[in-house]
């Protein structure tokens, strides 16, 4: 299809939040139990599922155009957040790590 010319960081980075606004819409002001009924709804589910995976193909795409081993990042994220969140401090606690 010849795309490559508009996957540049701005443009992938620009789909990525469309996608994920997409997503969010899905779920806009409803309740916590209105999401559960919406994901228990195959049309609505299959809404979601799609919009997660337009998500995941920028993610994947940015990556993937810019030299970015994401599971090596993550381990490193994970590990950066095991040391701004101790779960000794933190434990059933949703304040941002500069709160406790």
């Amino acid at each position: 299809r010849d795309w490559d010319q508009f996957h540049n960081p701005k443009d992938l980075s620009v789909g990525m939040v469309t996608e994920a606004s997409e997503l969010l819409e899905l779920f806009r002001f409803k309740t916590p139990e209105e999401c559960r009924e919406l994901l228990s709804d195959p049309k609505k589910l299959e809404d979601v599922k799609d919009e997660l995976s337009d998500v995941f193909y920028f993610v994947l795409r940015f990556a993937q155009m810019n030299g970015i081993d994401l599971f090596s990042s993550l381990e490193n994220k994970i590990e950066k957040n095991g040391a701004k969140y101790p779960a000794n401090k933190v434990r059933g606690c949703n304040r941002k790590y500069d709160e406790y």
